[in-house]
């Protein structure tokens, strides 16, 4: 992790975060491989960073981008919600 870039390691996963992962069926883990090097950060309104990482091909064969939201302007910060997507062009393109 190069200086100037969040901890998100120890951010803690809100009720609505759990719920929402488990009905896309996303698990800790992947969450926490994300917070712990994510591929890509976006700063999408003060406070707020989605977190976005390409994930593995899934028992479908499709690859996807896990996007993990984190409200960051808290101590700790927190997971508000995740999901998994196959526009992986959508979401990785970007610079």
């Amino acid at each position: 992790m190069s200086s100037g870039e969040a901890d998100y390691t120890a951010a803690v996963i809100s009720s609505h975060a759990s719920v929402e992962m488990a009905r896309r069926r996303v698990s800790e883990a992947a969450v926490r491989a994300v917070l712990a090097n994510p591929g890509r950060r976006e700063l999408v309104r003060t406070g707020r960073v989605v977190l976005t990482s390409l994930g593995e091909p899934g028992p479908s064969g499709r690859a996807y981008v896990l996007r993990v939201f984190v409200d960051a302007d808290r101590s700790p910060m927190v997971v508000v919600t995740v999901y998994r997507s196959s526009k992986i062009g959508k979401y990785w393109s970007k610079p």
